[in-house]
């Protein structure tokens, strides 16, 4: 062979060797995505009966947040924010979608697993989606190489819920991919095959060398709740604590493969929550813990949740933060890790949280708006958090109720909002109602879902 040749295929090894070692060179990331936790659901946010030993081994290893959102107050658009690093009301998905529904994420809407990709990383999602279950919505056709789980939530479905016989679903699917492999599950077992998932799904790309991206929506505490015979009947918290004890078994079984398989210090764990707790189900509900109300409202209960952010050697272990974060930062943050830029082309509501993570910086001053489908019915900037409207309790049934004047809490001060201090304030209320109509006549809502 011509020693020019030799050379150019040298050449070529050299470089395949270099891209390889980048790639192995790039942090793993694993976000943990509860349904319907609320802030005060896991021990190290104060729970005195659910025992959370992993999770709370997670916070005493790393970081734990008391001011992290989630971008909605219920299913759907929670999940669109967080993998889109957008407000749910620029792709259109703000309400919650249904077995009848037509609609999903559109093709024009970027996910972290698509840049992830980019950046040769191989990516599941493992559990439960809620982006829409035709063919052109599934995980599979917006970055993510595998897929296990169900297309929407675990109450979608006759079997369990008399009150789906209204919309006539089909039996609750289980999906391999985009091929529906059983109907109507027995969910006792759904957070233990997710986590044997998990696993089968590191160590395959620990073993090819790849860096992964692993998103595990967990389908509980949901209603119906569900656990298996090891955890079912053990909480002291009853059944939502059942499940709860469950998922933090899952928690800890990855991380303890992480170690086995020697890629703990590679790996950034995330851990958070859809939305508040489903307070109107009782005992079948969580709770948010010291804040008021919880999941489809815009009270901090239905938004604010726990996270927790491990990573050994990057991360600061034992560290309680006060900076503010949400769930439309973790895109931004994980392609800045990750060395990939974001889409140029579309507006990112989220901001890098790298210098928080990594350096416990204080971060940004909070601004968060919070909306009830289309609508934004509060906001905060700073410590100060206006509400135009809320959902209120009426005869049993929780109904809009408008404020004018408006409702104005010092979240530092209450962070339970007990105490409307608009009539000492008004300074504050106009310019908060000034952002408030800024923020609407700019933000340019995308085709609406359903």
């Amino acid at each position: 062979m011509p020693s020019r040749f030799r050379f150019a295929g040298l050449a070529w090894v050299v470089v395949l060797a270099a891209v390889a070692a980048a790639a192995q060179s790039k942090p793993n990331f694993v976000f943990f995505f509860a349904d319907d936790l609320g802030y005060g659901d896991l021990a190290c946010y104060g729970h005195p009966t659910i025992r959370t030993p992993n999770l709370d081994r997670m916070a005493a290893e790393g970081m734990r947040f008391t001011q992290f959102y989630s971008a909605a107050n219920v299913c759907t658009p929670s999940r669109a924010a967080l993998l889109t690093g957008r407000l749910p009301i620029r792709s259109g998905l703000t309400r919650v979608l249904f077995p009848y529904s037509t609609g999903g994420i559109p093709d024009s809407e970027v996910t972290i697993a698509e840049l992830l990709k980019k950046a040769g990383y191989t990516t599941a999602c493992i559990g439960k989606w809620h982006l829409g279950h035709r063919p052109q919505y599934l995980p599979t056709r917006h970055g993510f190489d595998r897929y296990f789980g169900l297309p929407y939530s675990n109450d979608m479905t006759t079997a369990h819920n008399p009150r789906a016989a209204r919309y006539h679903p089909p039996p609750l699917p289980l999906m391999r991919g985009e091929r529906v492999i059983e109907q109507e599950p027995d969910q006792r077992y759904l957070t233990r095959r997710y986590t044997e998932e998990a696993i089968a799904f590191i160590r395959d790309a620990v073993g090819r060398k790849r860096p992964f991206f692993l998103y595990l929506p967990y389908t509980m505490p949901h209603v119906p709740l569900f656990a298996s015979e090891r955890f079912r009947g053990r909480s002291l918290r009853g059944r939502y604590g059942d499940a709860v004890e469950e998922i933090d078994w899952s928690v800890g079984e990855i991380l303890r493969m992480l170690k086995e398989l020697g890629v703990d210090g590679d790996t950034l764990v995330m851990f958070s929550s859809d939305n508040g707790p489903w307070l109107t189900k009782k005992l079948d509900g969580g709770s948010a813990g010291l804040l008021r109300e919880g999941k489809a409202t815009t009270w901090e209960g239905g938004h604010r949740e726990p996270f927790l952010a491990r990573w050994p050697g990057h991360v600061p272990a034992a560290v309680t933060t006060q900076a503010f974060g949400t769930t439309m930062d973790i895109l931004p943050t994980l392609a800045a890790l990750a060395g990939v830029k974001p889409p140029e082309d579309l507006v990112l509501d989220g901001a890098d949280l790298s210098a928080v993570l990594l350096k416990n910086d204080p971060g940004r001053e909070p601004l968060f708006f919070y909306y009830e489908g289309a609508e934004v019915w509060a906001v905060r900037k700073g410590p100060w958090k206006i509400h135009v409207k809320t959902r209120e309790p009426a005869s049993g049934k929780p109904e809009a109720v408008g404020h004018d004047p408006p409702l104005l809490y010092h979240l530092l001060h209450d962070p339970g909002e007990h105490y409307d201090v608009a009539a000492e304030h008004p300074a504050v209320v106009e310019e908060l109602l000034a952002l408030i109509r800024k923020h609407v006549e700019e933000t340019k809502p995308g085709e609406p879902q359903t």
